[in-house]
C-alpha cells in the first residue's frame, strides 16, 4: 500500500484508462440540495468519449425512484448510462422471502422499495425479520433513540436486512443519519445484519453487469473506476471488489480532513491507514 494517496486536480488525464465508471450519486454528483455541476460535467464528458457511467448508491430506494429524485436537485439524463440502488439489491432479497411478514423501519419516503412485492407489514411481535431504510426522522434522530427497540429485536432473534449501508450522509451542509447507523447498531448488540449496498458485493455485481448490458460486451474490471466520498462504503467496497477507486473528499469526510477544497494529507493518509484501504486518486470534487 501506497504511503500517500495521490492526489489529482482533473479526472481527464485518467479517464482513457477507463471504459466505464460507477459513480456515488449522494456526495459525488449532489448534495442532497443541489446538483455539483463540475461533476456532472465529468460524467457526461466521459460519456461523450464512450465512457459508460454507471450511478451505485445506497439510497433505499429503487432506482427508478432515485432517478425522479435526482432529476429535482438538477442531475442531468447526459451524466449516466443507468442506476443501482441498495433499494433494488433489497428488493431482490425481499422477493426471495414471499409470504413472511415484515416489520419496517424507516421513513414513509422509503415506502416505494416495498411497491409490488406482496409484502405483509406486522407489528414487532409478528415479524418474521425486520427491513431498515433508514431512521423515522433523521432531521432529529440518533442511532440511540433506537436502542430499546433494537434490543427488542435482538431479544426476537430477527435478522435485519440494512436498505442503505451509509452511516451518515450530507443533506446540503449537515450530516444526518442513514440506516447503516441502525445496522450497525444491531450488530454491536449481537444481532444479525445483510447489508444490501455498498460495500457489500450484490451491488457491485448488479451494477456492472449493467454496464456489461449498456456496452453489449464483457468489461475488466481494471478498466472500471469507481468514484465515491466514503471510505467506509465506496472506497472499501469497489477495492473489495478489484476496482480502482477515485475519492472525492469535500464529501462526509470534509470535515475531518481539514478545509473542504484542501485537505490535509496527513489527515487522509491516517484515514486510509486506519481503514487498510488506499484509492488509486483522490480529489476535492469531481472536475474535468
Amino acid at each position: 500500500m501506497a504511503a500517500t494517496p495521490s492526489f489529482i486536480e482533473n479526472f481527464s488525464p485518467l479517464a482513457d484508462r477507463y471504459d466505464a465508471v460507477l459513480s456515488d450519486v449522494w456526495g459525488v454528483v449532489h448534495n442532497g440540495v443541489v446538483a455539483t455541476q463540475s461533476a456532472c460535467e465529468a460524467l457526461t464528458r466521459f460519456r461523450e468519449r464512450g465512457g459508460t457511467v454507471m450511478l451505485i448508491t445506497n439510497a433505499p430506494r429503487p432506482g427508478a425512484t432515485v432517478v425522479k429524485f435526482i432529476d429535482k436537485v438538477g442531475v442531468p439524463h447526459a451524466a449516466y448510462d443507468g442506476i443501482v440502488s441498495s433499494g433494488d439489491v433489497t428488493r431482490d432479497v425481499m422477493a426471495a422471502r414471499p409470504d413472511k411478514n415484515v416489520f419496517h423501519i424507516g421513513p414513509e419516503r422509503d415506502l416505494p422499495i416495498f411497491d409490488g412485492l406482496g409484502l405483509n407489514f406486522v407489528t414487532l411481535d409478528r415479524a418474521d425479520y425486520v427491513v431498515c431504510t433508514g431512521l423515522t426522522d433523521d432531521t432529529v434522530e440518533t442511532p440511540e433513540d433506537y436502542r430499546a427497540l433494537l434490543t427488542d429485536i435482538k431479544q426476537r432473534g430477527l435478522f435485519l436486512l440494512c436498505g442503505n449501508p451509509d452511516l451518515v450522509v450530507e443533506r446540503g451542509d449537515k450530516l444526518v443519519y442513514c440506516a447503516g447507523a441502525l445496522a450497525d447498531l444491531y450488530a454491536s448488540l449481537g444481532g444479525e445484519v445483510l447489508y444490501a449496498g455498498k460495500p457489500h458485493q450484490p451491488i457491485y455485481d448488479l451494477a456492472l453487469e449493467k454496464v456489461e448490458n449498456e456496452r453489449g460486451r464483457p468489461v475488466e474490471p481494471r478498466r472500471v473506476l469507481a468514484i465515491g466520498d466514503s471510505v467506509r462504503t465506496d472506497v472499501s467496497g469497489a477495492i473489495a471488489r478489484g476496482l480502482d477507486c477515485l475519492f472525492v473528499t469535500a464529501g462526509i469526510h470534509a470535515e475531518e480532513l481539514g478545509e473542504r477544497h484542501a485537505p490535509d494529507p496527513e489527515a487522509l493518509k491516517k484515514m486510509f491507514a486506519g481503514a487498510g484501504v488506499m484509492p488509486t486518486a483522490v480529489m476535492p470534487r469531481l472536475q474535468w
